[in-house]
């Protein structure tokens, strides 16, 4: 089946629907708009209207084509016969519900009804439907027009031509679409969980303020780090979202909401539209100290390991001795190790040891940003001149496994190998969510692929041996990759 040359039915004329509207006008479609508030349909193609003026304004949109778009939207009384409705109203079960009854009765058999929910089951929305393969997910993201990802979800009783039909019209709207089955959180929402729920841990354990969080996955190449993120979000919204995924997975831990959220939820500090959050507005997150560090020096300099990072050290000491075969990545420089972190704290490395010598730990360095956490074993005086001289700025913080970035990067990774593991979407599929839907610099398999599976999977044990919980355990998927 086809939906390319279908009419179409917009319902719920707010932000999303008219966005959706635009795009699907702006393909040729002709577009009826629905809203229940009366005026709201109209309203909103006055709005797409100085949308569009300004589009022409910048030169990105021709002043025909722009008209040609603004003639096909119709605000409409009622619903309309369509070929394709996509629902974008209210996140509530039951007025969804309500809704779709009302659309089988008008509609012809062979109509498709789309719904823009982003975290309700598409399986539960199904339920009681005469036609419950007509029923499919297809979830913008805000802006629509800007957004190039859609999730084109499938419930437990689409039909996969449906599906296909719905993936290839977006496909044609010049989107990008993923199939995810019908799971808490879909694809993006499931799989960012760890971004923001790793940042509320360290915030929990007080290892490190949230302007060093957020500078440092910044610097990794994130648009905004967590806790910036969470104040534009809300924190009302974001708490919502994960006690959602949380009760939708039968309280599995991984998946615990924040005792920090929700105080910040009970305070009412719920971030931009409150004035406050972790941060206070406007004036935002307050600038990462950095100490300056003179070039250190040392009798003997060995670089540990291979890889990247073993390089950067290398190129950066010429004089220094190589052992690619070491089983740690860093540098030694006398009596110091300066070690890229394995998911040990520092304490435990220099227990290990059994020395009195000093160890750094040090974050994952991802990007082409310069702020790099580091933490120290014990009361431990040697400077980390050696990392700012790779051209970091090194910035401390407790000693906790992982770090930021690498605890981070790797529960991303592991929550999209599970995505995998159960079938909500393939290792291609997650990856382009995750760059179009959130902005991510790389997808989790692309991140893995650089780091490699062995050093992700030792890292999420030994975190999962230092909580000593079911947050940290290791997909089965992401575990029986080849090494």
């Amino acid at each position: 089946m086809t939906l390319n040359d279908s009419r179409i039915l917009v319902v719920g004329a707010g932000l999303m629907g008219a966005g959706i509207a635009q795009v699907a006008a702006q393909a040729g479609h002709d577009v009826a708009l629905f809203d229940a508030r009366a005026g709201a349909a109209e309203a909103a193609k006055a709005k797409l209207a100085q949308t569009l003026e300004g589009l022409v304004a910048k030169g990105r949109l021709a002043a025909d084509a722009a008209q040609a778009a603004l003639a096909r939207i119709t605000p409409v009384d009622a619903p309309a016969p369509a070929d394709l409705v996509i629902e974008a109203i209210v996140e509530n079960l039951d007025v969804k519900r309500a809704l779709f009854a009302e659309l089988e009765a008008l509609l012809p058999a062979e109509a498709v009804i789309a719904t823009n929910t982003s975290s309700i089951s598409v399986t539960a929305l199904a339920r009681g439907m005469q036609r419950p393969e007509r029923l499919v997910g297809m979830h913008f993201f805000n802006p629509v027009p800007l957004m190039k990802l859609v999730e084109v979800v499938s419930g437990l009783g689409t039909a996969p031509e449906v599906a296909q039909a719905v993936f290839d019209l977006a496909q044609r709207w010049g989107k990008t679409a993923v199939h995810t089955r019908s799971t808490p959180g879909f694809i993006v929402n499931r799989i960012a969980r760890p971004y923001y729920a790793e940042a509320l841990m360290l915030l929990q354990d007080r290892a490190a303020a949230p302007e060093l969080i957020d500078a440092c996955l910044r610097a990794a190449g994130f648009r905004m780090g967590p806790c910036e993120l969470m104040d534009l979000i809300g924190h009302d919204t974001n708490f919502a979202v994960t006690n959602s995924v949380f009760a939708a997975n039968f309280f599995d831990r991984r998946f615990t909401p924040s005792l920090v959220q929700q105080e910040l939820v009970d305070a009412g500090f719920l971030g931009r539209k409150s004035g406050r959050g972790f941060y206070r507005y406007p004036e935002g997150a307050p600038a990462v100290h950095h100490d300056e560090y003179p070039r250190p020096e040392a009798k003997r300099l060995v670089v540990h390991g291979q890889g990247v990072v073993a390089d950067r050290f290398a190129a950066a000491f010429a004089q220094a001795e190589r052992q690619p075969a070491s089983d740690w990545v860093g540098l030694e420089a006398d009596r110091t190790q300066i070690r890229l972190t394995d998911g040990r704290t520092a304490r435990e490395i220099a227990a290990e040891r059994d020395l009195r010598a000093p160890v750094i730990v040090f974050d994952l360095p991802l990007g082409a940003g310069s702020d790099l956490a580091y933490a120290k074993s014990g009361n431990v005086s040697d400077p980390v001149g050696w990392l700012a001289a790779l051209g970091f700025k090194p910035v401390e913080m407790a000693d906790v496994p992982g770090l930021v970035v690498a605890r981070t990067i790797a529960m991303l990774i592991n929550e999209a190998a599970d995505a995998v593991q159960q079938g909500v979407c393939d290792e291609a599929g997650a990856d382009s969510a995750m760059k179009l839907g959130v902005n991510y610099p790389a997808g989790p398999f692309e991140w893995l692929a650089l780091w490699g599976a062995d050093a992700v999977v030792a890292l999420l044990d030994r975190l999962d041996s230092y909580y000593r919980g079911e947050r940290y355990r290791v997909s089965p998927y992401l575990r029986a990759m080849p090494t």
